[in-house]
């Protein structure tokens, strides 16, 4: 610390809490510690009878808090994110647009294991909404050193961590199994819970087809609906390992990349996933189980936001779901603010 004069303490970083007490109304800090003095700040600091102040003096190599929490913001804030001011050596970052929120979750905890760095931001692969609070960040000193920043921005790369991707899946066709639903035995249950998780995406159902459960009419329905240009094709029912279901044959028989057939998420392990290479590029096919019909929140909900955001998700990323892939089934559902899928 350093004693200086009020009148030459602009640009200066105070290092000391200033109380302001006006009798009988308020009494409280009128500048905090850390707060970099301005010209504007003096007279308010000599109507206080602050003739001197202590103020920090950086070393060589030194930053201020607030500087730090820039240089964060620089490594972590991608697209479509919005940032606040700096705010007692804070940044908050939100959602500019409705999306998914990416995050380089090793790069994150590499930067936070350098010590005395504090980046803190919410589960990767879940839909936000524009305004949406998605990270904070600050250094825990009022100063730091310098390299430990530059260590930052070295994990960094230059490649932002934190991004939001907006939904771009706009056309879907949905093919429903089932001979019970062909014959008008049973009316159609599943496709109004598509078209309603859809439509939180702004996705709309602009295909149905209703082949029964010949497993050549299902392969030649979502033929149709690619031709036909539509970005994602779900079949709903015939899941199971039961001989009269066929989904998953018919899928095959596509001759889409199947991407998985089963998963280690309940509900919804007898999910299926493939790409198709089609001309507009590769198209989606979904077949899910019958679990999506009935239960509020299933694997669906946990692949359906990177899907129409575009993200080509990989076995490897199913099979990686295991570990909160248990839905708790809650009296009051709060997902995704809750553990299911994270």
């Amino acid at each position: 610390m350093k004693l200086i004069k009020t009148i030459d303490a602009a640009g200066q970083v105070l290092c000391h809490d200033i109380t302001r007490i006006v009798r009988g109304e308020t009494k409280g800090p009128a500048f905090r510690k850390g707060h970099i003095i301005t010209e504007a700040d003096i007279p308010a600091l000599l109507d206080m009878g602050k003739e001197h102040v202590y103020i920090w003096e950086l070393a060589p190599g030194q930053l201020h808090e607030n500087d730090a929490a820039e240089i964060l913001c620089g490594i972590c804030r991608g697209a479509h994110i919005s940032r606040s001011e700096v705010k007692e050596g804070k940044i908050d970052l939100t959602a500019e647009t409705d999306g998914l929120f990416t995050l380089d979750k090793d790069k994150l905890n590499r930067i936070n294991s350098l010590g005395q760095i504090a980046i803190a931001a919410r589960h990767d692969n879940f839909p936000v909404k524009a305004g949406d609070a998605l990270a904070g960040m600050r250094v825990v000193p009022l100063v730091i050193r310098g390299e430990r920043l530059n260590a930052a921005r070295e994990i960094g790369g230059g490649v932002p961590l934190m991004g939001v991707l907006p939904y771009k899946v706009k056309k879907a066709g949905v093919v429903t199994t089932g001979s019970e639903v062909l014959n008008g035995r049973i009316a159609d249950a599943f496709t109004p819970v598509i078209e309603e998780k859809l439509a939180e995406y702004g996705t709309g159902v602009l295909m149905r087809s209703l082949p029964g459960d010949d497993p050549a009419r299902i392969t030649a329905a979502c033929m149709e609906m690619i031709g036909a240009g539509m970005d994602i094709v779900i079949c709903t029912g015939g899941m199971s390992v039961d001989p009269d279901d066929r989904t998953p044959l018919a899928i095959k028989n596509t001759g889409a990349r199947v991407v998985s057939y089963g998963a280690p998420v309940l509900p919804g392990s007898m999910f299926m996933l493939a790409y198709y290479a089609a001309p507009q590029g590769d198209v989606p096919i979904l077949g899910l189980p019958g679990c999506v019909m009935y239960s509020k929140r299933t694997i669906f909900d946990l692949v359906l936001p990177r899907i129409l955001a575009g993200v080509k998700i990989s076995a490897e990323n199913i099979s990686g779901m295991g570990a909160g892939g248990l839905c708790l089934n809650c009296g009051e559902c709060a997902f995704p603010n809750c553990g299911f899928g994270k």
